[in-house]
C-alpha cells in the first residue's frame, strides 16, 4: 500500500491537496482510499476545537486513523492520510508500520505562513456541529474555523517534516500558490523499490511442533558419532552425516564436555531461533559450534 502522509499548519490546504491526489490517482486507474481527520474527528462525537483542547481525544482519533491506515496496507492501493501529522513520532509509526508491509511512502508538506494560514481560517464559515453518537461518517467539519487560542496551540506543537530524516523521505513541500508535481509523487510511491523491513518489525519464522525434539535428537547423533570415533582409536577429523565440515575436537575431550557445549548451541538456538529454523542447516551450524568452542 503506497502511502502518502498529509502534514501540515492548521488551514494550509491539506484537503484541497489531498482531494486532488486522490483524483489524480483515481484517473491513474488506482483504488485510492482517503483518510481524513475532517471526517474522524465528527464520527468520533467530537466537537472541532472541542477535540483539539483534549490530548486524550486527539489521542484516541490518532489511534483510529492509524488502525484503518493498517487495515487497508496493501502494495497496489493508495492510501492518503489527511491530518495534521504534526507529530514527528507518529508519523514514524506510519513509516514503520509501511516498511513492515514492504510497501513504499512519501511525505506532503504544506507549507505556509502562520499570518496566511490565519487568514484562510477565518474564511471558514461553517458551524462544528457534532452528529448524534457520532453515527453519521458523512460529516465534514473541514470548513469549520479554528479559534485563535487553538490554532496558536496547534502552531507552537507543530514538528516540520525534514527530508533528511527518513520517516519523511521522500518528502514533497507545497505552498499555496504552487502546483503539485503529481507525477514525480507517483514515480516516488511506484517506480521506487520499497525499504526492507527491520528484524523488530517481521514475523518470526514458522517452525514444526517437534522442532526442538529433532534439534535435541541431531545434537545428541553428532555427539555420540564422535565419541565411537575416539573409542575406536580415530583421533582425527570425524565426518558428520549433513556436514561439509568435518568435527575436528581435541582427542582428549571427554562425553560430559561435549554434552555441556551441546546444551550451550540448543540454548542458543533456542534464543536465536531465526538463525537455525531449517533443522538441514543445524548439523554444520553444530560442526562449527563445537570447532571454534574445543579449539579455543
Amino acid at each position: 500500500m503506497p502511502m502518502i502522509i498529509i502534514s501540515g499548519l492548521p488551514a494550509s490546504g491539506k484537503t484541497t491537496r489531498a482531494k486532488s491526489l486522490q483524483k489524480f490517482f483515481t484517473d491513474k486507474g488506482k483504488k485510492v482510499h482517503l483518510i481524513s481527520e475532517n471526517i474522524s474527528i465528527p464520527h468520533a462525537g467530537f466537537a472541532k476545537n472541542e477535540y483539539f483542547e483534549d490530548s486524550q481525544k486527539e489521542k484516541q482519533v490518532r489511534s483510529d486513523i492509524k488502525s484503518e491506515a493498517l487495515r487497508l496496507l496493501n502494495k497496489e492501493d493508495v492510501v492518503i492520510v489527511d491530518a495534521g501529522n504534526y507529530i514527528k513520532g507518529y508519523r514514524y509509526e506510519l513509516f514503520c508500520a509501511t516498511k513492515a508491509a514492504r510497501s513504499t511512502q512519501c511525505t506532503l508538506f504544506c507549507g505556509i505562513p502562520e499570518s496566511r494560514a490565519w487568514e484562510f481560517n477565518q474564511q471558514r464559515t461553517s458551524k462544528d456541529v457534532v452528529p448524534c453518537n457520532g453515527l453519521d461518517k458523512n460529516v465534514d467539519n473541514s470548513d469549520v474555523p479554528y479559534t485563535r487560542e487553538i490554532f496558536d496551540a496547534l502552531c507552537m506543537r507543530f514538528e516540520e517534516p525534514h527530508g533528511n530524516c527518513r520517516w519523511d523521505s521522500p518528502l514533497f513541500v507545497i505552498f499555496p500558490d504552487d502546483t503539485l508535481d503529481l507525477e514525480a509523487m507517483f514515480s516516488a510511491l511506484y517506480e521506487s523499490k520499497p525499504l526492507p523491513p527491520n528484524q523488530s518489525t517481521q514475523n518470526p519464522p514458522l517452525s514444526s511442533t517437534n522442532y526442538l525434539f529433532e534439534l535435541d535428537k541431531l545434537t545428541q547423533q553428532i555427539i555420540a558419532d564422535v565419541l565411537a570415533a575416539r573409542k575406536i582409536g580415530n583421533t582425527g577429523p570425524v565426518p558428520v552425516k549433513g556436514s561439509q565440515v568435518k568435527v575436528e575436537v581435541p582427542a582428549g575431550i571427554n562425553a560430559i564436555q561435549l554434552n555441556r557445549l551441546r546444551r550451550q548451541f540448543l540454548n542458543y538456538s533456542k534464543l536465536h531461533h531465526a538463525t537455525t529454523s531449517t533443522l538441514d542447516k543445524v548439523p554444520q551450524l553444530f560442526v562449527q559450534f563445537l570447532n571454534s568452542n574445543c579449539n579455543v
